[in-house]
């Protein structure tokens, strides 16, 4: 009994070791370019080169074009099943209420992400502000 746990241990410790070997040879593959560490005792402070509301309009632009798109895609998804059936088909209605109701999600979930832009950059512009004053005291 006790050579097995004579040799267990030395198998724990292997690999231990083992482990080990591996984390610093990797550690060391991540840290050999230190050019974009920042020098150690000073402060480094981030220049913004847009302001909030250029980057709220650009995201909110962004937004809304991807519901523009969704929408269309819906319109011609349902208008190609209108012209594969016979007009006034139950399938042909069944894909244009889908695509109304797609438009409105789309609407939806376009203002949805609008209104949570404005509150994140809001936050985050407060966020700076704070920052600044504590400095500038």
């Amino acid at each position: 009994m006790t050579n097995l746990f004579a040799a267990m241990g030395r198998w724990a410790v292997t690999a231990l070791f083992c482990v080990s070997a591996i984390a610093f040879v990797w550690q060391g593959a991540f840290f050999s370019n230190t050019a974009a560490m920042a020098a150690p005792g000073t402060l480094v402070i981030a220049a913004r080169t847009e302001t909030g509301s250029e980057i709220q309009q650009d995201n909110k632009g962004f937004v809304q074009d991807a519901a523009e798109k969704v929408k269309d895609a819906a319109n011609s998804n349902a208008n190609r099943v209108d012209d594969a059936t016979d007009n006034g088909s139950s399938i042909g209605r069944k894909a244009q209420r889908d695509a109304a109701r797609i438009e409105k999600r789309a609407n939806e979930d376009a203002s949805r992400t609008q209104r949570a832009i404005d509150n994140n950059v809001n936050a985050v512009e407060r966020a700076v502000d704070n920052i600044k004053d504590v400095f500038s005291k």
